[in-house]
């Protein structure tokens, strides 16, 4: 039997390992916590520093995995290189795995070497730098961690009394040991969307449909499929997801996303992995969800299409406590009394503010108008509380 070494068992790994154990493979479920989600599905875990390479070496050398897939950043990703002479599949590549961890590998690589069109940008490795950074992109403007996830670190600078705190909060905030930062432009966009990519080992890269998203503190808060984007900004923002990922080669789900003007398409970023907002899947708007998509292309098994069934949309359920151990959930039977809807609860083991607990789902067919199914979703997701 074949064994996945699952990096990261968040809510996405809990989902991949499910699709992986239906197609009877084994999964090793790695985080930095104990009683992850993907941990509780899995048939071995595994709780290591992920930063520390030799910790990594040795489950390594202990499970003889076949394949990893990092759901991550915060991972050691050089040591990835070596895994893979070793013979073992890296999911999608090394190369991958230790590009999109870091903003500044994969921003050069979109802007410098193909020429896909991104806000501006600059790099600050200080304080003082960053001060600079600001003043060349002006106000307003973005700072991020070259590292984190779920939007940590990330704030909008307005004026110049912002830029302390926001180069506090990016090293609270940020992954790894790496104190850089990007300062980006702030782009006015009318909508942002997720290309979820799909690369295959014996057949063309395919694409799901567009996927509209909103976000609060830099982190998702509903997705809805398809979004509505204009023929040729689809087409545009698809040719620069398929030049990207053929770039970082390997095979597998990535989560491309862009920033949309009125008639132009801006790279945003780039996830190697399932995204968060293509969770919205699981409500069956496609064929197979992205992490059933993602597990065929590391696999190798043919996709012959990716089918639009219906559409969908998910909301999340936040923790409202800045901690607590052993979350309780309530409101589950008024949340279940909605048609054509459900949620998930992640199982995650304690709480943090705002940290994402579930989601609510809800779906209609393609003539049902997309508002009626985003609001059903939030208020599925607003009957269940974290306590």
């Amino acid at each position: 039997m074949k064994t996945f070494l699952l990096l990261g068992s968040g809510e996405l790994g809990k989902e991949f390992t499910i699709s992986a154990k239906r197609y009877g493979y084994q999964v090793v479920a790695v985080d930095s916590y104990a009683n992850a989600p993907a941990m509780q599905v899995a048939d071995e875990y595994e709780v290591i520093d992920m930063l520390n390479g030799e910790a990594l070496d040795s489950i390594v050398a202990k499970h003889k995995p076949d394949f990893i897939v990092p759901e991550i950043e915060a991972i050691r990703t050089e040591r990835l290189y070596d895994y893979e002479n070793q013979g073992i599949q890296v999911v999608p590549s090394a190369k991958a795995a230790n590009y999109t961890m870091d903003r500044k590998a994969i921003r050069d690589l979109a802007y410098k070497e193909l020429g896909l069109k991104t806000a501006k940008y600059e790099y600050a490795t200080s304080l003082e730098d960053m001060v600079i950074a600001v003043e060349n992109i002006g106000y307003p403007c973005i700072v991020k961690p070259l590292m984190s996830s779920s939007g940590k670190g990330q704030s909008t600078i307005k004026a110049k009394e912002d830029v302390v705190d926001a180069w506090n909060y990016a090293q609270e905030g940020g992954r790894g040991d790496k104190l850089e930062v990007i300062v980006e432009e702030f782009i006015r966009f009318e909508s942002e969307i997720t290309v979820l990519t799909v690369t295959q080992r014996n057949g063309k890269t395919l694409f799901c449909p567009p996927i509209g998203h909103l976000q609060e503190r830099g982190d998702y808060q509903e997705s809805w499929q398809p979004a509505e984007v204009q023929a040729n900004l689809l087409f545009e923002a698809q040719d620069m997801a398929r030049k990207v990922t053929a770039a970082l080669t390997g095979y597998g789900i990535w989560g491309v996303e862009f920033f949309l003007t009125k008639d132009e398409v801006f790279f945003s970023e780039l996830s190697p992995r399932p995204h968060d907002t293509g969770m919205v899947t699981i409500a069956g708007t496609q064929n197979f969800t992205e992490f059933e998509l993602h597990l065929r292309a590391i696999l190798g098994l043919d996709i012959p299409s990716i089918e639009l069934h219906r559409k969908g949309a998910n909301a999340v359920i936040l923790a409202t406590d800045s901690c607590t151990t052993k979350p309780q959930y309530s409101g589950l039977e008024k949340a279940s009394k909605f048609n054509q809807a459900d949620f998930r609860i992640f199982g995650k083991p304690s709480t943090r503010l705002y940290r994402r607990m579930g989601i609510g789902l809800a779906y209609g067919s393609l003539n049902e108008k997309m508002a009626n199914i985003r609001d059903k979703a939030k208020s599925v997701a607003a009957c269940i509380k974290v306590n």
